[in-house]
């Protein structure tokens, strides 16, 4: 993939370019990559804590809990942006964000709004289940239309996680499902996966106005669908957790780190959300994770530990002359 940025861009988005290759430590600074990967892992941390978070609101219609969610995560985001590039600047990004920004913000507003939906048709387990699916389908998609190659060590890792989640699920999957419910998780997963390959792809496009744009399709539409909008004091509070910082800042990191590194790995990296999930839940509502979690979780774990560790390793060493920096196909 080629870097045309021309003199003069944002360094953010300089930075994007650079890190265009196909696998961590092609091109670009190692310092690029490594906050790519630790911003990636933050969206994670924060999107893990949604089940904790939700725990707490007793709100009855999930459309309300939708609506405030994607209200409470637009107005964190537009709070972030105009503090960092200021109102004009954020409406320039608004602007310029362009038909791959809509993309994205329509791919985050269906997988934000079907997550909530789904769990009223179907089980839990069904849909990490689903989302495990993410970074095979990343890989898939990037390959597909845009030839971004996948390393065999990514491949490897990215199976092992879905055993992972497969064995953390397992005693789930007799569970109350529907076709409906199954086919918004599934949703959930593909939405994911074709944000996540526009972001690297058009990565000199700044993407955060466009997850914010995704949070304001949200809240209209669940506007439309909500029986009620009135919340107790209680449930707002945990409302706001829910939107801003574990949609909201989940969101800003993603969408700045996700342009760093290559898709495949982004995807990996944001399976840690299913790993880190049922731990918050025993640490706050006292629910020990089962045999089952507990050996699916440390596989998960090994896995992106093992892959990341490679990664990095075989960057730090000296790459032979003429197998860097080669444009892959637009």
């Amino acid at each position: 993939m080629r870097s045309n940025h021309a003199k003069g861009e944002a360094t953010d988005a300089r930075m994007g370019e650079q890190a265009s290759t196909s696998q961590l430590g092609s091109t670009g600074s190692t310092g690029e990559q490594r906050i790519g990967v630790v911003l990636v892992f933050l969206s994670a941390l924060m999107w893990s804590l949604g089940g904790a978070i939700a725990r707490f609101i007793e709100a009855p219609d999930s459309w309300t809990i939708v609506f405030w969610r994607s209200f409470w995560a637009a107005a964190f985001l537009l709070a972030f942006m105009a503090w960092r590039d200021g109102m004009r600047g954020t409406l320039r990004l608004f602007r310029e964000m362009g038909v791959p920004g809509l993309l994205v913000a329509i791919c985050f507003a269906t997988a934000s709004t079907s997550f909530v939906v789904a769990l009223a048709y179907t089980t839990v387990a069904n849909i990490l289940l689903m989302q495990a699916g993410v970074p095979l389908l990343a890989a898939l998609f990037a390959w597909v239309l845009f030839r971004e190659r996948v390393a065999t060590a990514t491949w490897v890792a990215i199976f092992a996680v879905i055993s992972g989640v497969a064995i953390m699920v397992s005693e789930s999957l007799d569970g109350a499902v529907s076709p409906i419910g199954d086919g918004l998780a599934l949703l959930i997963a593909v939405a994911f996966s074709i944000a996540t390959v526009i972001t690297r792809r058009f990565a000199h496009v700044r993407m955060t106005p466009a997850t914010c744009l995704g949070t304001l399709i949200a809240a209209t539409f669940a506007a439309s669908q909500a029986s009620m909008f009135v919340v107790t004091p209680h449930d707002m509070g945990f409302l706001f957790a829910f939107g801003a910082l574990n949609l909201g800042l989940g969101l800003a990191c993603f969408a700045t780190g996700a342009r760093l590194i290559p898709a495949a790995i982004a995807a990996l990296i944001g399976t840690f959300e299913t790993l880190l999930g049922p731990i918050w839940v025993w640490l706050v509502h006292a629910e020990v994770p089962s045999t089952r979690t507990i050996v699916g979780g440390a596989v998960i774990f090994s896995a992106l530990l093992v892959h990341l560790t490679l990664e990095f390793k075989r960057q730090a060493r000296p790459q032979r002359p003429g197998i860097t920096g080669v444009p892959m196909p637009d």
